[in-house]
């Protein structure tokens, strides 16, 4: 154990309970259900956009990407190509409309309180059904989060990996108990800046150690190895990983957790300015993981295996700045894995207790619930999501960082992202095509990832196809149909669709 390290990772985790209490005693005063869940819709620009990409970005970026990239070349690179142009279209596209109708459909701090106020709905069938579902996934979602805290904690300290998640669980339900949406965002920025130094440093110092003193193990690169066509030939291996990779994407508009942050922003303004600083952000992390993916391999050669493959970021610095004091850069360096975990962690769990509070408790339970007893129960739930996930991510058998994510992501993007879409966009979208498309696009997205791609659970055929490209495709389809079959919306939906306009308020 390097105590330079263990030092920076006490000194990081003191950093982000400290931002808990310090947006505890400032909200103590103004305790309400839109400050606790949406910060008061009033993120300045620049928090906005780092909590959106850092939300984003969990520690598969530091960890499966680059890992990927490593062992098989730039045919997996399609991941963040598609990432990047689905970052781009939301920030452009969703971001912007989707917070002026928030506003407009009468203030809406959820995505399933916007979507019923959005077709102003006479029951609550669709903020109940998206509560389950924001429950059921972001236990997994979160479960990734944790198991790379336990993997990193257990290389670089020697700690047990259980262990090393419980500590992670506590820290992240510190503050995300204290300060609320307020305190997951500054965190967020905090951990955002950490994720792009340690991406920009490492690979450049790794390239002028590899060029003084040669690569660690030998170096073997496939002819393939820097090709964008994965199997070297444009055949169905190198198209379903273009699909696939390009398919990621996709998942942005379906995503709460993202979507909320846009929903947030205080202004016009600052909405610009998000735009701008999120779009930057992801490229040059996207670039950045691909960068120490290639990196790695030369560095590293034949010390990097299948079964190491996402501890290539570590293993960089590890041997670059394990020794000695150097110890203290190497600690803040490998804090970013744990920023990304805990940074996407939180999010989903601030999102998952504010659909099951908002959405389900007081919608179903217990409809005079005040701001108090909802913040409060917002709170168990964030307790109780964190320990499933603790349970989930403790299994063996549960897959891994990277199978855990894809999972997740895939149901959040084909359930929610065909409708958001549409709801934002297509004025004769009625109710009954989004509730059919939300339940539809889940449904096929679980029996295409159990009956095509789960290898010895597969009972039909091997596609390799991601699950969200079906799955987003059959929602829209089933969107469109359902609607087209169905009444039109009535005048009071199609007015305040209509009066979402440029601006929601004087700057």
């Amino acid at each position: 154990m390097n105590y330079f390290e263990l030092a920076m990772f006490i000194l990081y985790f003191a950093m982000m309970i400290a931002i808990g209490f310090y947006f505890f005693f400032k909200g103590r005063n103004k305790s309400s259900e839109k400050e606790y869940f949406l910060g008061g819709r009033n993120m300045g620009g620049l928090v906005a956009a780092f909590s959106a990409g850092a939300s984003d970005m969990s520690a598969w970026v530091l960890m499966g990407l680059p890992g990927s990239i490593c062992l098989y070349g730039l045919g997996k690179v399609w991941i963040s190509i598609g990432l990047l142009i689905g970052t781009i279209c939301a920030w452009l596209f969703i971001a912007p409309k989707l917070r002026r109708y928030a506003i407009k459909a009468n203030d809406s701090i959820t995505i399933p309180q916007f979507l019923t106020n959005r077709f102003k709905a006479k029951n609550n069938i669709l903020q109940i059904f998206c509560a389950i579902i924001f429950v059921i996934a972001y236990c997994v979602y979160t479960a990734s989060s944790l198991s790379a805290c336990g993997d990193l904690f257990n290389i670089v300290l020697g700690m047990e990996k259980t262990t090393a998640m419980i500590l992670a669980a506590i820290v992240i339900l510190g503050y995300t108990l204290l300060g609320g949406f307020n305190a997951v965002c500054w965190t967020d920025l905090v951990q955002g800046m950490i994720m792009l130094a340690a991406l920009m440093l490492v690979p450049i110092v790794a390239l002028f150690v590899l060029n003084g003193t040669g690569s660690i193990g030998t170096v073997v690169t496939g002819e393939n190895y820097f090709s964008l066509l994965s199997s070297g030939s444009f055949n169905w291996a190198s198209i379903s990983d273009i699909l696939s990779g390009l398919g990621w994407g996709l998942g942005y508009f379906g995503m709460p957790h993202i979507l909320v942050r846009y929903m947030s922003v205080r202004s016009e303004k600052e909405m610009k300015k998000s735009q701008i600083i999120g779009i930057v952000w992801i490229a040059i992390i996207l670039t950045m993981a691909t960068v120490v993916g290639i990196v790695g391999h030369a560095y590293l050669g034949d010390t990097i295996t299948q079964e190491n493959s996402s501890l290539v970021f570590v293993n960089m610095v590890k041997k670059i700045f394990g020794i000695g004091a150097l110890g203290l850069i190497g600690g803040i360096m490998l804090s970013a894995i744990v920023a990304a975990a805990m940074s996407t962690a939180d999010s989903q769990l601030l999102a998952s207790s504010s659909a099951f509070s908002s959405d389900l408790y007081k919608s179903a339970i217990k409809k005079n619930a005040s701001d108090k007893e909802m913040m409060w129960v917002g709170r168990l739930t964030v307790a109780f999501i964190l320990i499933i996930a603790l349970l989930i991510a403790i299994n063996p058998n549960s897959g891994g960082i990277m199978a855990l994510v894809e999972s997740a992501w895939a149901l959040f993007g084909a359930a929610f992202g065909p409708t958001i879409i549409l709801a934002l966009f297509w004025r004769r979208f009625n109710y009954k095509g989004a509730v059919s498309g939300i339940i539809t696009g889940f449904l096929v997205t679980v029996f295409w990832m159990f009956a095509f791609n789960k290898g010895d659970a597969s009972w039909i055929y091997a596609t390799n196809l991601y699950e969200l490209v079906p799955g987003f495709i059959i929602g829209v389809l089933t969107c469109v149909i359902v609607t087209l079959c169905t009444k039109a919306p009535e005048k009071e939906v199609v007015e305040l669709f209509d009066s979402v306009g440029e601006y929601v308020e004087e700057e």
